[in-house]
C-alpha cells in the first residue's frame, strides 16, 4: 500500500514538472515542492518502504529537475529559499 502510495505521489509531482519543463519554478513552488519530495521521502522510508521503491527513477528525475531550479534560484536570487535545499540534512 506505500509502495503505491509513495509512487503515485511522485508520479504526480514528476507530471506537474514535466508540464512546465519550458519555465523556470517560482520561488515559492520551489520552496513548497522541496519541502514536499524531502518529507514525502523521508516519512515513506520511515514506513518501511524499499530502497528501489524509493530511489525509483521518477525519484531521480524529480531531483534532478528541482536540484537544477535550486542552482538556478541560488544564482539568480542568493536570498530566495532561504535555507531550503535539496540536499539531505544529514550528509
Amino acid at each position: 500500500f506505500f509502495q503505491q502510495w509513495y509512487s503515485g505521489s511522485m508520479k504526480v509531482i514528476s507530471m506537474w514538472l514535466a508540464d512546465r519543463l519550458d519555465l523556470q519554478l517560482h520561488v515559492y513552488q520551489l520552496k513548497t515542492l522541496i519541502k514536499i519530495v524531502k518529507k514525502t521521502y523521508r516519512d515513506f522510508r520511515l514506513q518501511g518502504v524499499l530502497e528501489g521503491t524509493l530511489n525509483s527513477k521518477t525519484y531521480d528525475t524529480v531531483h534532478s529537475r528541482l536540484t537544477v531550479e535550486e542552482a538556478t534560484v541560488s544564482v539568480t536570487d542568493a536570498g530566495g529559499l532561504q535555507g531550503i535545499t535539496m540536499k539531505d540534512s544529514d550528509e
